[in-house]
């Protein structure tokens, strides 16, 4: 049996919570940050060293003025609230993708978290903020290109998550069975999961039941 030691999700269905329940979706998205901090404070209790989270896409610019200024005021709230929390449980912080294209009040904020959790040695904390796979193997492949002759391993530690352990388990929720340009390179031989419960119904019984399955997977990695 092998324990998993970096954990991603795709955190999925916040819009479709709150419409089952004739909610707004900003209702939705709430509720949705109220699992992560669940899920954050389960993650060093279950033994992860990395939990990554999909908090906002490149493609979600797309969706309405009203429900993106949501977004970012929850952010803004979480980073607020949850920061003292992050240096009594030792948890690192780090940003994934362009989080310098939110608003300058987001950055700051962003940044402030950064630097006070940088020294901290448990669980890290990856949440990917205006990411896509696609522009992060761009800009990692041009950064390699710079350097001298592109191989996979240059391209590797010019990643967004480079430093962090290799992604072991991928797990969406809300029953999509997509990747929705997430972590397309580390995903690469990870095991993945996809789940029918909605993000703010997602518990940290849930992802304990998840590692244990990864657990009784058998890896191999191309290989018989």
């Amino acid at each position: 049996m092998t324990a998993a030691k970096h954990v991603a999700i795709i955190m999925d269905g916040n819009g479709r919570w709150a419409k089952k329940r004739m909610l707004p979706r900003a209702m939705g998205h709430k509720k949705g940050v109220e699992a992560v901090r669940k899920i954050v404070r389960a993650a060093k209790d279950l033994g992860l060293e990395a939990l990554t989270l999909y908090a906002f896409s490149t493609e979600n610019w797309k969706r309405s003025e009203d429900e993106i200024g949501a977004l970012m005021g929850l952010m803004k709230a979480f980073i607020i609230a949850d920061l003292d929390e992050f240096g009594a449980n030792n948890v690192r912080l780090k940003i994934i993708g362009d989080y310098k294209a939110f608003p300058a009040d987001v950055v700051e904020l962003i940044e402030k978290a950064l630097a006070r959790t940088a020294e901290n040695t448990g669980t890290t904390l990856a949440v990917a903020l205006n990411y896509g796979a696609q522009d992060e193997i761009a800009r990692a492949a041009t950064k390699a290109a710079a350097k001298g002759a592109i191989t996979p391993e240059a391209i590797e530690v010019e990643l967004d998550t480079s430093g962090m352990p290799p992604l072991d388990l991928l797990i969406r929720t809300s029953g999509e069975v997509r990747l929705s340009n997430f972590l397309l390179w580390q995903a690469a031989y990870a095991e993945m999961m996809f789940v029918d419960t909605l993000w703010p119904d997602f518990t940290p019984a849930h992802l304990a039941d998840a590692l244990e399955k990864f657990a009784d997977r058998e890896r191999r990695y191309g290989g018989r």
